[in-house]
């Protein structure tokens, strides 16, 4: 079981694996890493209240405290480096351990990169493994034994897999990755012919994301001049992914609403805003490749639940700090 680091099985394929980590350990962790039937149907976790959960609740709802969790991976966030570190090394420990618990093979390495909001792809097969990471927002990798990892704490992650071929990525996508096109320049690095499936993280959800119209202009014009989208979807866009704010409350999940209730104690909402669908829209950029959906909505809300890590809760919260969860796709053989 993956019982040392707090993750889940968000889908097996083959050779591949895909984990999603968190701040907590989850009552359905161990569930799902004895899902047999984890593969490119499956949902993702049912997150289920309990003692756990309101002791994690109260540790990440802490105002003006950072909410480091038990599962900080960033480097970058002012935690403790010798305990990032360590909490890296029993994620790939327990990457390792589900493998061969699935008798399969170990990956020899895990690979991460600096996330600078771009749209650059990292080929790790042409890089020695560095301590220094590259300033990139993807990586692909086409050899068996390596994982690929995504940091995120809102933003979304995608992870992508060519079964003919072999060929894996991991993509760090937030609403400047998707206005530049760097689901579309990771997409273009499959060159060989044959389905390319992915697999989304958590991520914030539209219901929890309010930005300025300027954000919602600059998706649009990053899509329609890099192309990113049919036509007809470009032509729907606000339809697809924007909600006014006075419609946004109709939307919202209520076994949510009692969360995000008491964050927005702490926001001031502006009536000039708009709700924006980030992993829809990364969604339909990856269809527009002819890339497969391989894990269904509805996508887990960082925002929302606290077994996550959230910068924009960090934010409303007006804590200095929280961790990074990550998205990691591991091909054994």
């Amino acid at each position: 079981m993956t019982s040392n680091f707090p993750m889940t099985i968000l889908a097996t394929l083959g050779d591949v694996t895909v984990f999603q980590t968190s701040a907590f350990q989850t009552p359905a962790s161990t569930n799902a890493d004895n899902d047999d039937n984890a593969n490119t149907g499956n949902t993702g976790i049912e997150i289920i209240p309990d003692a756990d959960f309101l002791k994690s609740d109260q540790q990440m709802r802490q105002i003006g405290q950072a909410s480091y969790g038990e599962g900080n991976i960033g480097l970058h966030v002012n935690d403790n480096a010798a305990k990032v570190l360590a909490n890296r090394m029993r994620l790939l420990a327990t990457v390792n351990q589900h493998l061969r618990n699935k008798k399969g093979s170990a990956i020899d390495s895990l690979h991460w990169v600096n996330q600078v909001h771009g749209k650059q792809v990292y080929d790790v097969d042409t890089h020695l493994l560095n301590m220094q990471p590259a300033d990139a927002d993807a990586l692909v990798s086409h050899h068996a034994h390596v994982g690929l990892a995504i940091m995120t704490a809102d933003c979304i992650p995608v992870v992508l897999y060519q079964p003919n071929t072999g060929k894996i990525a991991a993509i760090h996508a937030g609403w400047q990755g998707l206005a530049c096109g760097v689901i579309k320049a990771t997409v273009e690095r499959f060159t060989e012919m044959g389905q390319i499936i992915a697999w989304i993280g958590v991520s914030i959800s539209q219901a929890n994301y309010e930005a300025d119209r300027q954000v919602r202009d600059k998706l649009l014009s990053g899509c329609v001049n890099n192309q990113l989208l049919k036509n007809e979807y470009i032509e729907a866009f606000d339809q697809l992914f924007c909600i006014d704010k006075e419609e946004i409350s109709s939307s919202i999940d209520k076994s949510l609403q009692n969360n995000i209730d008491k964050l927005r104690n702490n926001v001031t909402i502006s009536p000039s805003k708009v709700n924006i669908d980030l992993p829809k829209l990364a969604v339909y950029q990856l269809l527009s490749g002819d890339v497969k959906i391989g894990n269904k909505e509805p996508y887990l809300c960082s925002y929302a639940n606290d077994y996550y890590y959230s910068y924009r809760r960090q934010t409303h919260l007006q804590q200095p700090a929280t961790g990074r969860m990550a998205l990691i796709i591991a091909r054994s053989g």
